[in-house]
């Protein structure tokens, strides 16, 4: 079982949201924190425990993880991975909503949101991340606990061959199931489900 949570809130309540990636390396504002927390008491109530777990190497992910390693005393200590680090949005970083849709229109963006596929101008490695994520499911046993962003998580589904719906992304504070069973078959049961 591969557990996959984007970070908490980075944005406090009324300010517009922005497109934050690799190069913009913000902490969780109090509400990503407890978002963080709410998944950690879930996870533990849950009765999860996790043989392994992997973080990107931002502060917002890591932060969220150690919130939730705080409910489960048993868990191993998270290690960072390089491979789970957000995309760079090149000439959108750090702009906002309004600002990149201007750029790259509403197709550009649906087609990242459906199907992963990158805008013009983004630096996102799809094919290289498929593979880290491929090699992820097939080498690891499980339970394990994976901590990104929302750019980086998508490619799990990619790789797994599976599909959420309408929408990749996962909601701050939210995550995603995926089983693979012996004969390596994945299977979805959550995604974008906060606590």
């Amino acid at each position: 079982m591969f557990v996959i949570v984007r970070h908490g809130n980075t944005f406090e309540n009324g300010e517009p949201s922005r497109r934050v990636g690799a190069r913009t390396d913000l902490p969780l504002t109090a509400a990503g924190l407890a978002q963080a927390r709410a998944l950690g008491a879930h996870f533990a109530a849950q009765g999860l425990a996790f043989e392994q777990v992997l973080v990107s190497p931002l502060t917002r992910t890591c932060q969220t993880a150690a919130e939730i390693l705080d409910h489960m005393p048993q868990a191993p200590e998270a290690q960072v991975a390089e491979w789970l680090r957000e995309i760079d949005h090149g000439p959108d970083e750090n702009a906002t909503e309004d600002v990149v849709l201007a750029r790259i229109g509403t197709e550009a963006l649906a087609a990242w949101d459906e199907h992963a596929v990158p805008p013009p101008g983004w630096r996102v490695d799809g094919k290289a991340r498929i593979a880290a994520w491929r090699d992820h499911f097939l080498s690891t046993r499980g339970p394990a606990l994976l901590v990104t962003s929302n750019g980086a998580a998508r490619f799990a589904l990619v790789a797994a061959g599976l599909s959420a719906g309408s929408s990749m992304k996962l909601p701050t504070g939210g995550y995603g199931v995926i089983h693979r069973d012996e004969g390596m078959t994945m299977t979805l049961t959550e995604w974008g489900r906060r606590p």
